[in-house]
């Protein structure tokens, strides 16, 4: 998940990137030690810093990012099919709260792309991270209705956070990991440079939607 903002409550420039960054890497302790009521909580938390649905739409957003993570996780057999359409509802979900036009379908493709392009690096891919760093800053693009380029810093940033995840996932899932700590803070940069980018393109064309997603 990617964390766009919409509602009447969180805007592009209003949600707090180091709580953010705390319920994001919260959620990716528990998806990688299979603990899904964990995961449900931290979700709800996520949805609820970053997209301002209230509380009915906060749950099930939750509970759609949380089947599309389930569908997503298995090894080495997974049901990518099944998480696309997860997400789409997700995605779905997000339009019709913000009122903007998003096609679900297309943002819930995106998002699993990049799912898909950081778990082959995660299990022997190529160690150069600019696909994955793309595929990001793709999504990114299109939830903001930006340029791609100017999204990359914030998908490098990202692809450092799960690179340190990935490390910590081989060392053994420890929640008393110190590597969970530097995981946080490459988040928070990374949430940081999203909010710069996008108010770096509000500036730029202050009558175009900011936020698509």
């Amino acid at each position: 998940m990617q964390p766009v903002s919409a509602g009447r409550r969180a805007t592009p420039h209003a949600f707090d990137p180091v709580g953010v960054a705390r319920h994001e890497a919260d959620a990716w302790v528990a998806y990688y030690r299979h603990e899904w009521v964990r995961l449900l909580a931290a979700l709800l938390r996520l949805v609820g810093a970053v997209f301002g649905m209230g509380p009915r739409r906060t749950v099930a957003g939750a509970w759609h990012l949380l089947r599309g993570f389930q569908r997503w996780s298995p090894l080495p057999v997974n049901d990518p099919d099944g998480a696309r359409r997860s997400m789409e509802r997700f995605y779905a979900l997000v339009a019709r709260t913000a009122g903007v036009p998003l096609d679900p379908a297309r943002a819930a493709w995106l998002e699993v792309e990049w799912w898909r392009v950081h778990r082959e690096r995660q299990h022997g891919g190529p160690e150069d991270g600019q696909e994955l760093e793309r595929a990001l800053a793709q999504l990114y693009a299109y939830a903001y209705d930006a340029p791609v380029d100017g999204m990359l810093e914030a998908a490098r940033w990202r692809v450092r956070a799960m690179d340190l995840s990935d490390r910590w996932v081989a060392a053994g899932r420890s929640r008393d990991d110190p590597l969970r700590g530097r995981v946080f803070r490459a988040l928070v940069r990374s949430h940081k440079a999203l909010l710069d980018a996008v108010a770096r393109r509000a500036r730029v064309s202050p009558h175009s939607p900011v936020c698509r997603g």
